[in-house]
């Protein structure tokens, strides 16, 4: 067990495979620091390895709103406030995570495209400890924010792939309506 773990993503829109992913990282630590991936548009950078994921109809959530459904979401599933904290986390600026994330901490990942090699890759880089919770071919991946956010654009049933408070959440903010105009820009 590790005293602190560092874990991160997107979360854009936070599904059941995060809640997977997230509660698999609190088993291995006292204390989880959940880093929140592209938390504004300034801090958010196209990357080779997959450039999809930096466009305003891939980041439809601001970073406030992420946290809010993450907080929900980790209490729902019986994770106390005292054993996280969530943060931004500009993971495409490995020169400011001092500034976000204790660095002796281990950073857990789960890896399944060349964005997540890339990602083990520059933490191995920069000396951080690692840890990698799983390593998966990308067609074994299970539920993307992909696949929520086009289900919510396209009118489809999208609630069962997310956690309820993510459910509760979306229709409060109306996130289907807000992506239905981000695709329509």
């Amino acid at each position: 067990m590790y005293d602190i773990g560092v874990i991160h993503g997107r979360f854009q829109v936070p599904h059941n495979d995060h809640l997977r992913y997230l509660m698999a990282g609190k088993a291995l630590c006292r204390h989880l620091v959940v880093g929140i991936t592209n938390p504004d548009p300034c801090l958010t950078a196209e990357v080779d390895a997959d450039r999809k994921r930096s466009s305003a109809l891939a980041n439809p959530l601001t970073f406030y709103e992420r946290l809010v459904i993450l907080r929900d979401v980790l209490l729902e599933a019986g994770v106390s406030h005292a054993e996280v904290t969530i943060v931004p986390l500009p993971i495409t600026h490995p020169d400011l995570y001092r500034h976000y994330v204790p660095l002796d901490a281990v950073f857990l990942l789960s890896i399944c495209d060349d964005w997540g090699r890339h990602k083990l890759a520059q933490f191995q880089a920069m000396g951080l400890r690692t840890h990698v919770l799983w390593e998966i071919p990308s067609e074994q991946k299970g539920i993307s924010g992909t696949d929520v956010r086009q289900a919510m654009l396209q009118g489809r049933p999208w609630e069962h792939l997310t956690p309820t408070a993510t459910v509760r959440h979306c229709r409060t903010w109306n996130i289907a309506e807000r992506l239905r105009g981000l695709d329509a820009a």
